[in-house]
């Protein structure tokens, strides 16, 4: 009947976390006593603070000394309940996460919270609520890992009066309204046809430039090409009109040696003779219409006539020729160590 009462009188509290470590049975004072390691008993003496007790071989007196606390100093892991917070865009989450935290003063852990556990738990919940009103859906989302800093960061300054620190802060699971979570696949699905879009249009783009640059070196070969031919055929129309002056230099040349030797003047009669008889073949032939010259049957007159011309052409070349020639004074002809060559 005493145990049923007592168990009615004990907060719903204490009766809700029976597994947290420090509503465990305290030790009793058995003079000699054995502190497991990590863990921190706290001694009061007369129901005053004594001292701390540390891991090993401890006394105690009986009666006067007794202990108050034992305090793990493991990493504790605490679950987080789900708990709802409205975003900056007035969207409704429910977060749960996972806390690490550990003791650091004992003394601070047992007197300054009733339940430093609790106390924690409570800071996490309303620093994630606060943290989270100042982030919109999507960045929620994408700067978790800020997030979590910021949290653990909130909950240190406010638990080092405690003597608890907190380690880690973890986000397990971000529920979102249905609604929202239609419209954010609604979303996901734009921006993936929105890429699919652009890709396709890039594609397109570089076909385009692909094609306008083929046909840019297309035209430009095809004018250097132009311009190799044009350059060929200057060159070989400038090769063939040389070889045609050439081939004219050298013959006048011949004819010039063949009319100074012997009997050069009746070699041009006969010639001029023979291109007369020949002219006068092609008569007839081309055209109805004649003109002939009065004298035309006198062949040795014309090549007479022709012989006269070519002898006064003859003697105004020999002048001109004699005119132009410099004549070198016999004195520059001494002193000059290289006789110029001949005259051609």
């Amino acid at each position: 009947a005493v145990c049923t009462t007592l168990l009615r009188t004990v907060p719903a509290l204490w009766a809700t976390q029976a597994q947290q470590r420090w509503v465990s049975s305290l030790p009793m004072n058995t003079v000699v006593l054995f502190v497991p390691q990590q863990e921190s008993w706290v001694v009061e003496r007369m129901g005053r603070f004594h001292r701390i007790l540390e891991p090993g071989l401890n006394f105690l007196i009986p009666i006067l000394d007794k202990i108050r606390y034992v305090q793990s100093l493991k990493e504790i892991v605490i679950d987080v309940p789900e708990q709802s917070a409205v975003s900056l865009d007035n969207v409704t989450l429910q977060i749960d996460g996972v806390l690490y935290l550990r003791i650091l003063d004992p003394f601070k852990a047992s007197y300054g919270v009733e339940d430093p556990e609790y106390a924690v738990t409570q800071l996490a919940q309303t620093t994630m609520r606060s943290e989270l009103g100042k982030l919109t859906l999507d960045k929620v989302f994408r700067e978790r890992e800020t997030l979590n800093t910021n949290i653990v960061h909130s909950i240190n300054q406010a638990s080092d009066d405690w003597g608890i620190r907190c380690l880690r802060y973890e986000i397990k699971d971000i529920h979102v309204p249905p609604r929202v979570k239609e419209s954010m696949q609604m979303q996901v699905e734009a921006e993936r046809k929105k890429r699919a879009t652009v890709l396709e249009s890039e594609g397109h783009k570089e076909a385009a430039i692909n094609v306008a640059e083929g046909r840019k070196q297309a035209q430009i070969l095809a004018s250097e090409g132009q311009k190799a031919e044009q350059i060929n055929n200057a060159a070989g129309e400038a090769n063939a009109v040389l070889a045609k002056a050439e081939a004219k230099a050298k013959a006048i040349r011949l004819l010039s040696e063949a009319l100074a030797e012997q009997n050069g003047n009746a070699a041009a009669s006969l010639s001029v003779a023979e291109q007369y008889v020949s002219a006068f073949s092609k008569l007839a032939k081309e055209s109805n219409t004649i003109l002939l010259p009065s004298n035309s049957g006198d062949i040795s007159g014309m090549v007479t006539q022709a012989m006269a011309i070519y002898g006064s052409l003859a003697k105004q070349s020999s002048k001109k020729i004699e005119r132009v020639t410099p004549v070198t004074p016999e004195w520059a002809m001494e002193k000059s160590e290289d006789p110029a060559p001949p005259a051609q």
